[in-house]
């Protein structure tokens, strides 16, 4: 964002999207400031079309993520702070984000922070089709560990956390609450 004092120069010809992802991955996601959108997955595609025109296409956590505006406001100005003067956002709901997209280093910082990163990928149901027999077999205990201390010996207390795509969980050895980001 720039101030009164500042100047907007125009972009340099021929910014490359890769420069552009390096900008976008220096945005914090609102919710949670210590990852960026781009460690999160929320970014999905980078086009710069010849007359300089930049098209961001991200994907919402969640469907009616109420963060998204805030991103989206931050993702215009930053690029604009940087002189790309025509900055298009597009919106894809389909797929759906998943933690699947969130990188190995935003995982890590998630965990940094006290937020317990996903334990497990998101299961494939791609397979599945209509009539299929679903085993009612209970699924396996779901092991969360504690991202104070370590220990996976932790029970959750609420299927929902400090947001919608957060659990809250409690250490039995070191008896901290944590939120746990949820497979989706």
């Amino acid at each position: 964002m720039t101030t009164a004092s500042e100047t907007v120069a125009p972009a340099k010809a021929g910014v490359h999207a890769e420069q552009i992802w390096a900008w976008l991955a220096e945005i914090s996601d609102p919710e949670i400031p210590v990852i960026s959108i781009v460690d999160l997955g929320i970014v999905r595609d980078v086009q710069m079309a010849a007359d300089g025109a930049c098209t961001v296409t991200i994907t919402p956590t969640y469907s009616g993520c109420p963060a998204m505006q805030v991103i989206a406001d931050a993702i215009t100005n930053a690029l604009q702070a940087h002189g790309l003067q025509d900055v298009r956002l597009q919106n894809q709901l389909s797929p759906a984000w998943t933690t699947d997209w969130m990188s190995e280093e935003g995982k890590a910082k998630l965990k940094g922070y006290g937020i317990a990163p996903p334990a497990q990928q998101v299961i494939d149901i791609s397979g599945l089709h209509a009539g299929a027999a679903v085993s009612r077999r209970a699924q396996p205990r779901l092991t969360v560990a504690c991202p104070n201390c370590g220990s996976t010996r932790t029970e959750i207390t609420s299927q929902f956390g400090s947001t919608p795509c957060k659990a809250l969980y409690k250490c039995l050895d070191c008896r901290e609450p944590f939120d746990y980001f949820k497979c989706h």
